[in-house]
């Protein structure tokens, strides 16, 4: 009692162990701010004995000014005793057990405070752990999770905010600051690498220089990681609303390599650097602005000009450019899922959106109303247009997405007064086999005897 008291009248000074217990003066964090899902759920964990704490992201963006967009719970009661307490609760994870309880329409993460990992199986040879269920104490839990400022605990009860590693003064300073040594903490999840660099564009906080030091030397590290899970983090990396400064991030910090498959290569050429600021940006845009992304497109453009590159290529030796494209495609994703496992879903639209590229190509006859109807036509031209703005396609199809653009807001006079002439490949008249059902002995017509009367 006697060291929360000094803890309250002194915040930042506490004893070994301890936290620093910032009482509602000292911070602009209030109850109303917490959504009435997670004020529930921390109240009915309190009343049945056990401690509940709204923990990590949302103290973090709530100190900084920023809306939260979900809650997470830390509590001493194990997941086996926390479902009980709710209706709709359910256990899940393996690495990582912890319950989701539902609460109206949100759905409320609730862990049980973790300690360090001290077996020799916990590890795998690079230092990666591969378990994280040794249940502990607050203090343990604060200590063991990545970066200062995620380890922040409020009491809705009490509006504190419990401190045992130092995050409000690094919020204060506008820092991410690794806890515990950099290099150990970044072998036993390399993840934590990309989300360092996301969460300083994110926040627009300073990464600490003995957190970024060892980045470079580690990167290489990011190559053990799952696929499915290095997946997940690169789309919340790419879809944070500040994936133009991320990508910057990483490139200074050594991080591209082997994420996005010849990544750099695409970036060194002019049109392709053009391409993907133009796609990012927009992205960006659309994130802040709380309008609706595809991960698909964005990946889509990601590597389209190693996809582009390699159809080239293709056409260059005489190959036919339908199937040629079609390979490429194949040959781009199936290099890219070695490091990134894009679900099936995306791909599937991904190759739409690529595959209908040379179709705007063709604005005679009747294709042009056929493309309209197709149920990717927008996102494909969306592609489109990034590729004329970015200089990809030049001379008179330098304006092709716009000629789209009117054709699809015209009448249908209109628009058949805009089609061009033929631009396809002529195709061949099939035979019409006069000869086919002659009777034995019967001749043939002559060549040049003119078309066969109705």
């Amino acid at each position: 009692m006697i060291r929360r008291l000094i803890a309250r009248l002194l915040p930042g000074k506490a004893g070994h162990g301890e936290p620093r217990i910032y009482g509602p003066a000292d911070h602009p964090i209030r109850r109303d701010e917490i959504s009435h899902g997670a004020l529930q759920v921390t109240r009915r964990l309190q009343e049945a004995g056990f401690k509940a704490f709204i923990v990590g992201g949302a103290v973090r963006d709530l100190l900084l000014g920023i809306e939260p967009k979900d809650f997470d719970i830390a509590t001493d009661a194990e997941p086996e005793r926390v479902k009980p307490l709710f209706r709709r609760a359910f256990l899940i994870g393996r690495r990582f057990r912890l319950v989701h309880v539902h609460a109206g329409a949100e759905t409320l993460e609730v862990a049980t405070f973790r300690a360090a990992q001290t077996r020799d199986d916990a590890t795998d040879e690079h230092g990666r752990l591969l378990s994280d269920n040794v249940y502990g104490t607050q203090a343990e839990d604060a200590v063991r999770r990545d970066f200062t400022i995620n380890a922040l605990y409020f009491d809705p009860a009490t509006e504190e905010v419990w401190d045992f590693v130092g995050g409000v003064a690094d919020i204060r300073a506008r820092r991410l600051k690794l806890i515990g040594a950099p290099v150990t903490r970044l072998r036993e999840d390399p993840v934590r690498m990309l989300r360092a660099v996301r969460l300083a564009a994110k926040l627009g906080v300073a990464i600490d220089p003995k957190t970024a030091a060892p980045i470079p030397r580690l990167a290489e590290l990011i190559q053990n990681v799952p696929p499915a899970r290095l997946f997940e983090e690169m789309q919340k990396l790419l879809l944070s609303g500040h994936a133009t400064e991320t990508l910057k991030s990483l490139r200074a910090h050594g991080l591209h390599h082997g994420l996005l498959p010849l990544l750099d290569v695409i970036l060194e050429q002019p049109l392709g650097t053009r391409f993907i600021e133009l796609a990012l940006a927009s992205t960006d845009e659309r994130v802040r602005a709380d309008r609706p992304v595809s991960p698909a497109f964005l990946f889509a453009c990601l590597l389209w000009h190693e996809v582009l590159a390699t159809w080239n290529a293709a056409n260059a030796k005489g190959d036919k450019p339908i199937p040629a494209l079609y390979a490429a495609m194949d040959v781009v994703l199936e290099r890219q899922a070695k490091q990134l496992a894009i679900p099936r879903r995306f791909e599937a639209t991904i190759k739409e959106i690529w595959s209908l590229q040379p179709r705007f190509l063709q604005r005679s006859g009747q294709r042009p109303f056929r493309l309209l109807e197709h149920p990717r036509y927008r996102a494909g031209w969306d592609f489109l247009e990034l590729r004329c703005r970015s200089g990809e396609l030049e001379g008179e199809l330098a304006n092709v997405a716009e000629w789209w653009d009117r054709f699809a807001a015209a009448g249908h006079d209109e628009r058949e007064a805009m089609l061009r002439p033929d631009e396809g490949p002529k195709k061949r008249r099939r035979s019409r086999g006069r000869g086919r059902n002659r009777q034995d002995g019967e001749a043939a017509a002559p060549a040049d005897s003119g078309p066969t009367p109705e």
